[in-house]
């Protein structure tokens, strides 16, 4: 499990205000969506290391939360390539 100690870094590492601005809010969701990864990876990791020894809807389970961690991973790229879009171009 290696990625759990990026993870927790990752986690610790963000901002515990809210952003002051347009550019603080996209540093936080990109800090977000590297959490997103790392949980992601910490996932996929748990569910290689556990299949065939757990029962079927559990390794199933374990797949929809890997699924659904990836997907906010990307809905996080979308919200930053959003972001970047309408980012005025004068700044």
């Amino acid at each position: 499990m290696s990625e759990i100690q990026a993870l927790i870094d990752a986690l610790t590492g963000l901002p515990r205000t809210r952003p002051a601005g347009r550019a603080e809010a996209e540093a936080l969701l990109a800090r977000l969506r590297s959490a997103a990864a790392r949980w992601a990876d910490v996932l996929d990791e748990a569910r290689e290391g556990v299949r065939e020894q757990v029962p079927p809807r559990a390794e199933a389970a374990l797949t929809l939360a890997f699924r659904r961690a990836e997907e906010s991973y990307v809905e996080l790229e979308i919200a930053l390539r959003d972001c970047a879009d309408h980012r005025d171009p004068a700044i």
